[in-house]
Order: C-alpha cells, then structure tokens, then sequence
C-alpha cells in the first residue's frame, strides 16, 4: 500500500505557490524603493516649478551676478520655460512610474504571477540602455543598478521558467 501524503490546499488562480515569498518581497521592496524615489523626485519638481523664478533670482543675488547679463538672461528664460507643456509631461510621467512601481510591488508582494511577469519584462526592458549608459562611461553606481537589475531579472526568469515545469517534476524536488 503506499503512503498518504499531506497535500496542500491548492492556492487562489493567478497566486504562484512554487516561488520564495521571501524573494518575492525583497524584488517588491526594491520596486517600491524606486517608486519612493521618483515620486519624491516629482514632488520637489512640482515645488521647484511653482517657485523656479524666485529660486533662479535668489541664485542670481547671491552669486551677485547683475540680472541684465546674457548668462542670468538665460537662466531666467530657462525657469519661465519650466511653464509649458513639457513641464507637464515630466511631471506626468513622474507620477505615472511610481503608480506602476507600487501596482508591480503589491503584485509581487502577494506573490501574483502577472506581476512576476511584468516585473522580468520591465527590468529586461530597460537593459539595453544601462548597457549603452555603461558603454559611455563606466560607473560604479551604473554598474551597480545594471547588476541589480540583471540579478533581478534572472531570478523573475528562473521563477518563471520553474514554474512551467510539470507538477510531477516538482512534486520529486519538494522534501
């Protein structure tokens, strides 16, 4: 007679049950780190937009530089340019990426698949231009996030493709 073994309750569609929450939660940590940043980005933006006159003309007073000149001339130009739609664009794309940042760290951090996904795909999307950032000047801190970023997707890969396994083969590799 063979044995009994104690199954698990099978786990909500769309939930991966294979994959470390462990794992999981440090890439959705990540994310949302990164959201953080950008949003706080786009906040001091937005108060530097309101008040860029004011800050360009305090700068000018304080490096003493006479207002008439052609360099604080375009310091001034540059500050009322800050007004038109482009402003708002930056600003827009400045509040749209931490949304989907936080959307991808919620999704990884209650261990949904479309955001394991999402997050393999939006990191390998980006590689090509920190290896272009890299191939123009060598940084620690652009070789830094290329191999965070690297290391990321391998890992969003490897859960991935493990997961397309059959259930038999895993069912021989759990203890």
């Amino acid at each position: 007679m063979g044995t009994l073994q104690a199954q698990r309750p099978p786990m909500p569609s769309g939930i991966d049950d294979r994959s470390s929450p462990a794992g999981l939660r440090a890439v959705a940590m990540f994310e949302s780190l990164k959201g953080i940043v950008v949003l706080l980005l786009g906040i001091v933006l937005l108060f530097v937009h309101q008040h860029a006159d004011d800050i360009i003309e305090n700068l000018l007073y304080h490096l003493h530089m006479d207002p008439d000149r052609r360099f604080a001339q375009m310091l001034l130009n540059a500050a009322d340019k800050l007004a038109d739609a482009r402003w708002w664009s930056i600003l827009g794309a400045a509040l749209t990426y931490p949304a989907v940042r936080f959307i991808e760290a919620w999704g990884l951090w209650h261990r949904r698949v479309w955001a394991e996904w999402f997050a393999l795909l939006s990191g390998a999307m980006y590689l090509p231009w920190e290896i272009l950032r890299m191939a123009e000047r060598p940084t620690w801190d652009r070789v830094g996030i290329f191999l965070i970023n690297l290391l990321i997707i391998v890992y969003m890969l490897w859960i991935r493709v493990r997961c397309l396994r059959k259930p038999s083969e895993l069912l021989t590799d759990r203890p």
